[in-house]
């Protein structure tokens, strides 16, 4: 036998042996969740669906059913923040204040104004705004869907330039957060924004421009997955489907063009069913061809399958295995469908499933900077001034949007229109958010705004955990306390022997008896003096502080 005789017997060998079964990570699938309820099940959902889950939501929800929650957090109330204002300074020289029409302490949102000093403002003023519509966030999903949506899209907002754009685009998706995918698509493809950011208003019958035609069908609707096939062709002729689009800069507006729009008929391939989407020539064409070419790419049955995968990873988990995609992507595509891309019934039907709850689902998603930055601020029931203080506000926003963006997280501000690595990036995801530069800044976070925090116009925000201990349900006990403090901040338990270790060396300063905890904080209790105060705060601090740098506060 020769050298190639004998490599093919053994490919033809290997080839005969039988396939390994198929590891699964978890076979629970849609089916209702019909386990316990308990505190720990409402911060698991609490702590996906917002940033963090403070006390007070805890407390507020406890009582209700898994489905009431859900329901709820499905069903905002709460009236939308008010629009970012102007708080930044510009030039009081006659003559040259490029920004006059507007006066500090009211909205830009509605100006119009093309100098790019003034806009770069308005972008940062806008990123400030973003923080606080987090951190003062009502009882619902509402903003971390919008967070989703925003680096669904991908836009950078330093690439547009504009505020008034990247705050109108904001705006757009929180009214379509809860509502309908395929409407939200039909109108972000006329978004300033979008039409900026990836050429639409450029794209004419005479040099159709592709950019946006391909993000479409390979980052906002279809995807990559193993069940899409259209074709480079497809891109070309949904390209000339979308020619004519412009941006009126006096006005602030997308505006059709029919002198620029490519009239002849639009053919595509048999993955969207040979399709012809026919060539209009009429005022309405942009409209009218923009409807044809959403109903086609809606009836693929992958688009559904791409937005639920893309909803998995960012409230669930990372990976996808064989069985998650049966049990669960499977079901809740099928949902997504049949509600006419309604994406409020396939939320639902994820965070009351039995695979949401599941066990290995809890305690193994990596939190991003925002939940971080903003969970520990809301977790630690940071407080801020009164809407009306808003160049304090604002300050300190700033400083916290700076530290998201040092973590990773830019916020409206992805590195490519494909968004936030974490998100997409295989085999790593999440997984991405942590390394050697960013873990260390992580705990400096957290330790900074436990020893100083931070200031402005005399006001200071930072970690009090004497009033967080106080708000918990037996402080002077040092194992309820810890144990209250874990329940809040961890997914994923201590041991018994690490939870024993930490109070003797913080809470009893490595003395043997608990009372050396218990008379300390009933000393403060009994009379708050600064000698009191300062005994207790220095050892809550110590025990925060380690709390906060173990790996398992990482983990949501």
């Amino acid at each position: 036998m020769d050298r190639r005789e004998f490599l093919a017997a053994r490919r033809k060998r290997k080839q005969a042996e039988p396939a390994p079964p198929a590891q699964y990570r978890t076979s629970s699938g849609i089916n209702p969740y019909s386990g316990s309820w308990t505190d720990q099940d409402l911060i698991h959902l609490l702590k996906r669906t917002m940033f963090g889950a403070k006390k007070a939501d805890v407390d507020y929800f406890r009582g209700m059913t898994m489905s009431q929650v859900v329901d709820e957090l499905l069903n905002p109330t709460a009236p939308n923040p008010n629009p970012p204002v102007k708080e930044y300074v510009t030039s009081t020289t006659p003559g040259v204040n490029a920004d006059a029409n507007i006066i500090q302490g009211t909205t830009w949102v509605n100006d119009i104004n093309s100098d790019g000093t003034v806009q770069s403002q308005r972008r940062a003023s806008y990123k400030k705004w973003l923080v606080g519509t987090m951190v003062n966030q009502d009882r619902s999903i509402r903003e971390k869907l919008i967070m989703f949506w925003v680096d669904h899209f991908g836009n950078e907002t330093t690439d547009v330039g504009l505020g008034n754009f990247a705050y109108t685009q904001h705006s757009l998706i929180r009214s379509y957060a809860l509502g309908n995918f395929k409407n939200l698509i039909r109108d972000i493809t006329k978004d300033l924004m979008m039409l900026r950011y990836l050429n639409g208003y450029l794209n004419n019958k005479n040099a159709p421009d592709e950019n946006y035609a391909r993000e479409l069908l390979e980052l906002f609707t279809v995807g990559k997955g193993p069940g899409s096939q259209y074709t480079e062709n497809d891109v070309k002729e949904a390209a000339k489907v979308l020619t004519g689009w412009q941006i009126n800069g006096a006005t602030y507006t997308a505006v059709f063009n029919l002198a620029r729009h490519t009239t002849t008929n639009k053919t595509f391939s048999a993955f969207f069913n040979n399709t012809v989407i026919t060539g209009r020539n009429t005022t309405t064409a942009g409209d009218l061809e923009l409807a044809d070419l959403l109903n086609m790419i809606f009836a693929q049955n992958e688009v559904a399958k791409y937005i639920v995968r893309k909803i998995y990873r960012w409230f669930v988990y990372y990976s996808i295995d064989a069985a998650t995609e049966t049990n669960v992507i499977g079901p809740l595509a099928d949902i997504f469908r049949n509600s006419n891309y309604e994406i409020k019934p396939l939320l639902s039907a994820l965070f009351k499933s039995e695979h949401f709850f599941d066990t290995l689902n809890r305690g193994c998603y990596i939190k991003t900077p925002a939940d971080l930055v903003i969970g520990s601020l809301r977790e630690m029931n940071v407080a801020f001034k009164p809407e009306t203080d808003w160049d304090t506000n604002y300050g300190l926003w700033n400083t916290f949007n700076t530290w998201m963006a040092n973590l990773g997280q830019n916020l409206h501000d992805p590195p490519n229109v494909s968004g936030m690595p974490a998100f997409y990036q295989e085999p790593s995801f999440h997984e991405v958010w942590i390394n050697s530069d960013s873990l260390p800044k992580r705990n400096q976070f957290t330790d900074t705004m436990i020893l100083t925090g931070y200031a402005r116009n005399g006001f200071r925000v930072q970690f009090n955990c004497v009033a967080f201990a106080q708000t918990l349900s037996n402080p002077g006990n040092p194992n309820d306390l810890i144990e209250d403090v874990l329940k809040y901040f961890y997914r994923n338990d201590l041991s018994a022997q690490s939870k024993a270790q930490i109070k003797t060396q913080i809470l009893l300063t490595n003395q043997q008896w608990d009372y050396y905890w218990t008379n300390a904080w009933a000393a403060y209790i009994t009379s708050p003096t600064t000698a009191n105060f300062n005994t207790v705060n220095t050892r809550l601090r110590s025990l925060f502080q380690y709390f906060f740098n173990l790996s398992e506060y990482q983990l949501a």
